[in-house]
This record gives structure tokens, C-alpha cells and sequence, in this order.
């Protein structure tokens, strides 16, 4: 299968950055500069498109992950830095309720005792969300 092929076989499943496929199909370039070739082609046949990732990474994962796990997956995409901040930016103004739905779809109630809720804060800090808004959280759980 050609170099092209591969490409679009992975582009066919989800979006990829340029990067991703260079590192996905370095292994299959049989001489230099073709897999740069076939990339550069595909770009401009806008079958690899940078801020598409962005979009579908960020559709994909913000309802599970907060705002910094999401720039941690895009980073390790190559994406540049500017698109990343920018998708971070704004999905920062919708963190604490996310972090809310989250919340309740793994707790559901208040914590218990001091160990409970350490073990919530753990979990939300885990999944990349702001300190702050876990604080935010897991004290409004009171109020639930």
C-alpha cells in the first residue's frame, strides 16, 4: 500500500495532525523525502487539516476532561501552540460545569468524610480540571 494510502486509511478513522501521521508512517517510507511528499500533498488537498484536530479533539474529549488534560493531548499532537491556547481559552469559560456534570455522574452526593472527599478531588484533578474550580466543586456538593 502506498504512503498516500496508508494516510488516508488513518485520516478515514479520525482527524490526524501532521505530525501524528509522520510518526505513524515513518516505518513505511521506503525512500527520503516521499513521506514528506505524499503529506504535502494531502495538505493541499486539505485532507490533513490542524485546526479540524483541534475541533474534534475538543469535541470529543471536553465533556470527560478539563481544559488542561485536553491542551496535554493536543501538545502531544504537534498542534500549534497558538490553536491550543486559543481551544483551551475557550473551553476554560465552561470548566466548572463540566467539572459539575462530570461530578455527578461519577459521586452523585456529597462527600461522606474527609477520605471521600479527597478521593473527589483526586478523581476531578485527574481528569485535568482547574484547582479551583474543583474546590468549587466538591464544596458546592454540599449545597447538592
Amino acid at each position: 500500500m502506498s504512503l498516500k494510502g496508508r494516510a488516508l486509511r488513518l485520516l478515514s478513522m479520525r482527524e490526524h495532525s501532521r505530525q501524528e501521521l509522520e510518526r505513524k508512517l515513518r516505518a513505511f517510507e521506503e525512500t527520503p523525502g516521499e513521506l514528506a511528499q505524499a503529506l504535502d500533498f494531502l495538505a493541499a488537498k486539505d485532507f490533513i487539516n490542524e485546526q479540524r484536530v483541534v475541533e474534534s479533539v475538543v469535541n470529543r474529549r471536553q465533556l470527560k476532561l478539563g481544559a488542561s488534560r485536553v491542551r496535554q493531548e493536543l501538545q502531544a499532537k504537534g498542534l500549534p501552540a497558538e490553536a491550543i491556547s486559543e481551544a483551551v481559552q475557550a473551553m476554560r469559560s465552561t470548566e466548572l460545569e463540566r467539572a459539575r456534570e462530570v461530578w455527578r455522574k461519577k459521586f452523585g452526593e456529597p462527600p461522606e468524610d474527609q477520605a471521600a472527599r479527597a478521593k473527589q478531588i483526586r478523581f476531578l484533578v485527574s481528569r485535568g480540571f482547574a484547582p479551583e474550580v474543583v474546590r468549587k466543586v466538591v464544596a458546592g456538593a454540599e449545597d447538592f
